[in-house]
């Protein structure tokens, strides 16, 4: 243990972990160690003889445990960008043990016995207002863990716990797994027709990696539509790309159907446990929604704008499809879920004039990460970054820069890792290594990730607009993180309830089509000329088109996910019917559209069956109400401006949850959100 990397904290800047030092052997006997650590530390809390108070028991809390924080940081995101065998194995082996040592600590009575008595005496304690936050939320959390329950009920809920813990983790590798093998082999260059010499020639890369010389891969991104659905004139082709994402985790060894009708049965069990009708109305207790019904309210609200949007979007396009047709003597067809994209892109440019082929110069993966992303943080909040080469990384792809303040002081530092790998997780996600916090004195290490298929050798990185949008979407999360300024890492960033970490995120986005940063980043990969005015004038005016599909589509999994996690433990289905209890539910919701498929099926869902949005998949559309008021705020404002940046910083950003959400967005904004915004902003305002 002398040697082990994760014994003591990193010397490095900021506690950069040591990438270049870590091993995978490394991890066992480091989390085997930090437990213990953290028992002990525990123990010390409970046996302490005096009376319990805020520092003897909840600031002592705070500050337990941190060992252990290191080698279970480090390891869970390395694990969800990096992976192997051996950590694969390890995941299995710690999840259930980690689940069962925190259930040793939160069902602890004497320990729970203190934070009570601290809890019940708060009203006299004259705590400031972050202290106040953090004791409810120690006490919330050990509530919540079942600290109440008999002794018996104790034992019910550990069982629970290590089933679940090992489920979710078998769930996120059989996506893994089935998501790598699912990739499309094409054999002939010809059937690639459509995609860009530069994404022809990261398939061919993709597949040499793989031992296919002389082929192509088409590899799968995390959603049910796949990217090169919207390019490929082969429709073949578009229908085996779609079927192989659809498909994913539904047979064979990766088969996830077991692990979710267990999953779910599981989740509704302990929900009653605790005291309520099912798992979601125990997750929405603490978030900011509050119930299933008001879910239900804003769901219900939009789903029928979007699916008429989508409708009448989908006739015009089978216009189009009906005309190729024609123009080709081939056999007639009715528009398909893997049609879709391909004739929005048509439809796209029959409306505005221009397709992604001619915008993809545009959009240089640097050139929009410095001149796009880190402009508007440096107009906005005065940040300012610095590529920094002399750090360790855990891959080489992965870039660190130094974050500086207006003031000219470090702020922390910035990991982007943007490339698509075989070990990697799908999508895209921000994740901390380290949290600030002035207890610890400790500034933020925050990481970016993305797929962004990899080019070959000498090939510029030329991005989608979605891809732009998800940059400047991660790199909000980012923010959050970095400009968190307050006492407890409790309470630190992007420690705040689901559905409201989507908030800064998704409103940063809107500097994505913001015409001044625009302006700024969209030039020429090779010229340097900026974007011709006309075709950024018709780039920012296309943004709202296709909003009929991406909110159906979001609005079907987020109800998909309501409608498993409302289930009793009595009612949820077996294995072999979770296909069907899937197909029901989405008619049920009434958003049931062929054409348009929901972002995600049941067995690649890991939003909700691996990856913490059980039952809060609708935080993302929740959170972006508030993001599209505040963006009206800041057009209503003068738009991108270092005072405008500033007052968000200093009300909502760097606040973490040192205040209940809800309270600093409306000190923020000035009252309640509205929906009208994000109607607008999606382009459904005028269904509405």
């Amino acid at each position: 243990m002398a040697e082990n990397p994760f014994l003591n904290l990193s010397t490095l800047p900021f506690h950069l972990p040591p990438f270049d030092r870590i091993k995978d052997a490394d991890y066992l006997p480091a989390f085997e160690e930090a437990m213990r650590a953290e028992l002990d530390e525990v123990a010390a809390i409970t046996s302490n003889p005096k009376e319990p108070d805020f520092e003897n028991t909840i600031v002592a809390l705070e500050r337990s445990g941190q060992y252990l924080k290191r080698v279970s940081t480090t390891f869970s995101n390395l694990n969800e960008c990096n992976t192997n065998d051996e950590m694969q194995q390890i995941d299995r082996e710690m999840s259930p043990k980690l689940a069962a040592h925190e259930d040793e600590i939160l069902l602890d009575a004497a320990l729970f016995a203190r934070v009570d008595s601290v809890y019940k005496r708060r009203a006299g304690l004259k705590l400031d207002s972050e202290s106040q936050q953090l004791l409810e939320r120690y006490y919330i959390r050990f509530a919540r863990a079942g600290a109440e329950l008999s002794a018996q009920g104790k034992a019910r809920l550990k069982t629970l716990n290590t089933q679940i813990s090992t489920l979710t983790t078998q769930f996120k590798q059989n996506v893994l797994k089935a998501t790598k093998e699912g990739a499309v082999v094409v054999d002939s260059a010809d059937q690639l027709d459509g995609l860009s010499n530069g994404q022809i020639g990261a398939a061919a890369s993709a597949a040499t990696a793989r031992g296919l010389s002389g082929k192509w891969l088409i590899t799968l991104q995390n959603t049910t539509s796949q990217p090169a659905l919207a390019q490929l004139k082969n429709r073949a082709l578009r229908e085996r790309l779609y079927r192989a994402s659809i498909e994913r985790a539904t047979s064979g060894a990766a088969d996830n159907a077991p692990v979710i009708a267990q999953l779910v049965k599981l989740r509704a069990e302990r929900a009653a446990l605790l005291g309520y009708p099912n798992h979601a109305t125990y997750r929405l207790a603490d978030e900011s929604a509050g119930t299933p019904a008001a879910v239900a309210g804003i769901l219900d609200r939009i789903a029928p704008v979007a699916l008429a949007r989508a409708k009448a979007d989908a006739a015009e396009m089978q216009k189009l499809a009906d005309a190729d047709v024609a123009a080709t003597h081939g056999q007639p067809f009715t528009l398909e879920a893997w049609d879709w994209p391909y004739y929005a892109e048509q439809l796209s440019k029959a409306r505005y004039d221009f397709d992604q082929a001619q915008i993809a110069p545009y959009f240089e993966l640097n050139r929009v990460l410095q001149d796009g992303v880190f402009y508007a943080a440096h107009e906005l909040y005065g940040l300012t970054f610095k590529e920094r080469k002399s750090l360790p990384v855990y891959q080489p792809d992965v870039r660190v820069f130094d974050v500086f303040d207006a003031d000219g002081k470090q702020l922390g530092l910035f990991l982007a890792d943007y490339f698509a790998r075989d070990n990697k997780g799908g999508g895209a996600w921000m994740n901390s290594y380290v949290r600030q916090s002035k207890l610890f004195n400790f500034k933020p290490v925050v990481a970016n990730h993305l797929n962004i298929p990899k080019p070959q050798p000498g090939q510029a990185v030329l991005l989608t607009f979605d891809e732009v949008t998800t940059l400047f979407h991660e790199f909000g999360h980012a923010v959050h993180g970095m400009l968190s300024n307050v006492r407890y890492p409790t309470l630190s960033g992007t420690a705040v309830p689901r559905d409201f970490v989507e908030f800064p995120s998704q409103y940063n986005e809107m500097w994505a089509r913001d015409p001044k940063v625009v302006a700024h980043f969209a030039r020429h990969y090779r010229t340097g000329e900026p974007m011709p005015s006309a075709l950024l004038e018709k780039v920012l005016a296309a943004q709202n088109f296709d909003q009929g599909y991406t909110t159906t589509e979001y609005l079907a999994a987020a109800m998909l996910d309501q409608a498993w996690h409302q289930l009793s433990a009595a009612d949820t289905p077996a294995a072999n019917d979770v296909s069907t209890f899937e197909a029901a539910a989405l008619r049920k919701s009434g958003i049931d559209y062929g054409p348009v498929p929901p972002r995600y099926h049941s067995a690649y869902f890991s939003h909700i069956f691996s990856g913490g949005y059980a039952a809060s998949y609708y935080a993302y559309l929740w959170s972006e109400v508030l993001a599209r008021d505040t963006g009206a705020w800041f057009n209503s404002r003068g738009g991108l401006t270092r005072a405008n940046g500033d007052v968000l910083r200093a009300k909502v950003l760097s606040r973490g949850r040192s205040e209940d959400p809800e309270k600093l967005f409306e000190d923020f904004y000035g009252g309640p959100p509205k929906i009208e915004p994000l109607l607008e902003y999606r382009g459904l305002a005028e269904a509405h």
